[in-house]
């Protein structure tokens, strides 16, 4: 029952949701790791917020290391802040963080940088990340005007690399998007995984909040079990 939370952009809300994911899979009794493999962007002791708020929600102890293996000072696409940092993302470093967390959680939820297919290399990117790790995707789609073409490409995305798409959640960007309905049910009646959850509009955000706005049922099909069990 481990996931990849991907997004239809940068800053759609997906460690947001990956929090929300850890909190509604807690409250089922299960121990849940969250990662965040690669992250551009960290404060004065090299720790990325979006890493340390992963961590939070987590209930296990893990290493910020086997949270966030790669981290980057400058907040600019990954590759290009590891070349800055002189540097170069190892996949292989980052799966082996995952085995360790995989190994002490039920559940361990990956949220990747940026969008589906971000470069991570010269060679690679984060589409390549997700097939090597074996992992369905939830995409997180950020409710703004747009969002059905991203939504759609992204789809279109997974699907040509072979990779399981286990849901997608309405995340509200936009407090007076106009038609949020029928946006969504354009996209409910276009996307072949199920909608997770519409998650309202928040000026504070609270991945706690939003985590009972989620529903994780259908995620049992993907993981052949149910949550509580």
């Amino acid at each position: 029952m481990n996931y990849f939370v991907t997004g239809t952009d940068t800053g759609v809300g997906k460690t947001l949701i990956s929090c929300a994911l850890l909190h509604a899979f807690a409250a089922q009794g299960l121990r849940v790791a969250g990662m965040k493999p690669v992250a551009a962007g960290c404060d004065e002791d090299e720790h990325n917020e979006d890493a340390n708020k992963l961590r939070a929600a987590s209930n296990i102890m893990a290493s910020y290391g086997q949270v966030n293996p790669c981290c980057f000072p400058y907040p600019v696409a990954p590759h290009i802040a590891a070349r800055n940092a002189g540097a170069r993302i190892d996949l292989s470093r980052i799966l082996t963080s995952y085995h360790e967390l995989a190994s002490q959680a039920d559940v361990v939820v990956v949220e990747g940088v940026g969008g589906f297919m971000v470069p991570l290399n010269e060679r690679q990117d984060s589409a390549d990340l997700v097939r090597q790790m074996e992992l369905p995707v939830i995409l997180v789609v950020g409710m703004r005007l747009g969002c059905i073409n991203h939504a759609l490409l992204t789809a279109e995305a997974i699907a040509a690399r072979g990779v399981k798409f286990a849901g997608w959640v309405a995340n509200v960007l936009d407090a007076n998007m106009a038609v949020l309905r029928d946006n969504i049910a354009a996209l409910e009646q276009r996307l072949t995984a199920p909608l997770l959850g519409v998650v309202g509009y928040q000026a504070q955000p609270d991945a706690r909040v939003m985590a009972m706005q989620l529903n994780i049922e259908p995620l049992s099909t993907v993981a052949g079990k149910s949550p509580d069990k």
